[in-house]
């Protein structure tokens, strides 16, 4: 069996998706200088939010994920970010490559959430590799990647806010359930609003009574949505 060991050299937002896409550089390195035809990866990332210290405005954004501070020793559990296949080509030793990560902007995702709550720093993440090798020298066998191989990575929050910035860039999202989107498109047609932000506006500022009790929920609640 040909022991593999990961790391993660690095992260940057991918400016060329179509979607938000963060893209993590991953070393591989095969012991003993062994003969790797092809490497089928699989990758799950979790965040690990007690490995970091929060200020006070970020334990604020993060109560509605993980309660009152005080409780956090408890309930400070990791959180799914994302889990992505890539085939590593042949490599003789060890090699670099991409492992591209689609991610989004939806702020129901309890990892979106706890991303935009943070200010500064670092993510603490843990990688948790499997998959297939294709092994040999005068010919191949196959042999699987042990579940027990990973990798930890300190992500840099600023790496996540380009990423955002530049597929949402000023902006926030917020998803409707469809008759409340519904009438948000029969109120804005209505008076005529030229765009979204306009017709949000104007239901802020009282304009109009709501024409659905699904509008109500939006111009009446201001905190954070559950878990």
């Amino acid at each position: 069996m040909t022991a593999f060991s990961f790391a993660c050299t690095g992260v940057r937002a991918d400016q060329y998706a179509a979607g938000p896409t963060l893209v993590f550089r991953l070393r591989v390195t095969a012991a003993d200088n062994a003969r790797v035809h092809a490497l089928a990866l699989r990758c799950q990332i979790r965040i690990e939010p007690a490995r970091r210290g929060y200020a006070p405005a970020e334990a604020d954004g993060l109560a509605d994920l993980f309660g009152e501070r005080s409780r956090w020793g408890s309930t400070l559990q990791p959180v799914q970010f994302a889990q992505v296949s890539v085939m590593v080509p042949s490599f003789t030793g060890e090699i670099e490559t991409d492992l591209v990560v689609p991610c989004t902007y939806d702020m129901d995702i309890a990892a979106t959430r706890y991303l935009t709550a943070l200010s500064d720093g670092e993510v603490p993440l843990l990688m948790l590799f499997s998959g297939t090798a294709f092994t040999g020298t005068g010919g191949f066998q196959v042999e699987p990647v042990p579940w027990d191989r990973e990798a930890a990575f300190r992500m840099p929050v600023t790496a996540w806010r380009e990423m955002v910035e530049q597929h949402f860039p000023g902006c926030g999202w917020i998803r409707l359930p469809r008759d409340a989107m519904d009438a948000l498109l029969a109120y804005r047609s209505r008076h005529a609003l030229p765009s979204w932000e306009a017709t949000v506006a104007a239901l802020l500022e009282g304009a109009d009574p709501p024409v659905h009790d699904p509008l109500r929920a939006l111009t009446a609640t201001t905190g954070r949505t559950d878990p």
